[in-house]
This record gives C-alpha cells, structure tokens and sequence, in this order.
C-alpha cells in the first residue's frame, strides 16, 4: 500500500455541500471514479490533489500523510480534459516545467524530455507550439509531461472526454501502455462505463458527496441494486 491512496475520514464542506470520503485504493492499480454529475468525483480527486483542503481527515498518498501539503509537494501528477499546456510556449518547455517550475534543466532531463515524447510518439516535436497540435497530440504531450515527473501516483479528470471515439481507445491503449511500465497508481475520473471497463482494475462510485459502492471492476460492472449506478451503466 506505500504507493496507493487513502483518504481517512476526510470531511470538506464547499458551498452548503458536505463530503464525507473514507476509503482506500490498492497500489499500482488503475482505479476508476464514476457518478452523477455533481456528485463529487472532482472534489475526490482535488482532495487527493491538494486543490481543496479538507475540514478534517487524513489524506495519505504513497504512504505519507499529504493533507497540509501544497498541490506541487505531493508524490502526484496530473492530466486533465484540457491538457493545461501552456499556449505561447512550446511543447520542449510546456513537459520542462512538468520537471522544474524555473525550467532548470541538466542535460539528463533534457535526455528525459526528447525519450517522453518519443516514447508517446512525438519523437521530433519539441519545438511545436501547443496550437499547432490535434487533440491527441496535445494529449499525448500532457502524458509526456506525466512521464518526466515519474511521481507514484498519477491523476486524471476525464482526460479522453473531448476526443473522438477512435482517439480515445487509442489514448487509452497508451496510458495501459505507460502504466504496466511504470507501476505507478492511477485515478481516472470517467463518465464513460466502457472507458471504466477497458482501463480500470477496480472502481468507486460517488453520490451525493459519499462514495456508495467500491469494488473491483467485475464485481463493479455486475451491481444493480444501487439505482444511480445502474443507470450509469446503462449509459
């Protein structure tokens, strides 16, 4: 468990909106979050990020208690829908900055930057400006930028949900790809059951802030006696 994720009697107010998480996730494995919108699957996964502070609870991210830590303190990476690439830089110095804010390089993490994009098939792109890129490729970038900071833990807010059908399982290919290489843990959030079921070793359920059901991703996919989570999977 030194490198999963354990979130102990966490409780965060936001709004007039009470969440309550206490679960914990297996390490190395890929775990997807599902529920409604609005559930709380964003706030789950910025608890875990540090970009929301719980009221009280531990937050223990590969084996050490995270929860007064700023976001860029804690053993994670992340990617998100939007890829969060830095438009008037180019992609060299968007996956640098993933390695050091003030882009001070050595020559081995210059080394690491041209094998991450080669390794995510962008081998030559490291003077391509972000507007310059497809949907994927810009995606691909961001999984670059992950694959530098080679933190345990890796999180992912509906990173594939602006892509095609056909780019999505081919994204999705290659974060099972990096994922058997590196071991690392994943959280994936995910509105899509076939995403949930093509990528992730177990998953949770969030409604209404709690977290309804955890289970591994058979036994997941088999639950019908929790409503919401049925018409999840019917989607």
């Amino acid at each position: 468990m030194a490198d999963g994720i354990r979130l102990q009697n966490v409780e965060l107010r936001l709004g007039g909106r009470d969440f309550r998480f206490d679960c914990t996730l297996p390490s190395g494995a890929v775990t997807a979050v599902t529920g409604p919108s609005g559930s709380g699957k964003s706030t789950f996964l910025n608890i875990v990020a540090g970009f929301e502070a719980p009221d009280r609870g531990r937050v223990i991210v590969a084996g050490k208690d995270v929860a007064e830590k700023h976001p860029s303190e804690r053993p994670v990476s992340l990617v998100f829908q939007d890829h969060n690439l830095f438009t008037h830089l180019d992609l060299f110095t968007n996956i640098g900055l993933g390695i050091s804010p003030s882009l001070t390089l050595s020559s081995d993490h210059r080394t690491a930057i041209a094998q991450a994009l080669e390794r995510v098939g962008l081998g030559g792109y490291e003077k391509r400006m972000p507007g310059t890129l497809s949907g994927g490729e810009r995606q691909r970038a961001a999984f670059a930028r992950a694959l530098v900071r080679n933190k345990p833990v890796l999180l992912m807010d509906e990173p594939f949900a602006a892509l095609d059908p056909g780019l999505r399982i081919s994204m999705a290919s290659l974060l099972l790809d990096l994922h058997r290489e590196t071991g690392n843990t994943v959280l994936i959030v995910t509105h899509d059951p076939k995403e949930l079921s093509r990528l992730a070793d177990h998953a949770l359920f969030i409604e209404h802030g709690q977290i309804a059901f955890k289970a591994p991703t058979a036994e997941f996919l088999d639950r019908r006696d929790i409503p919401a989570l049925v018409e999840f999977l019917s989607n």
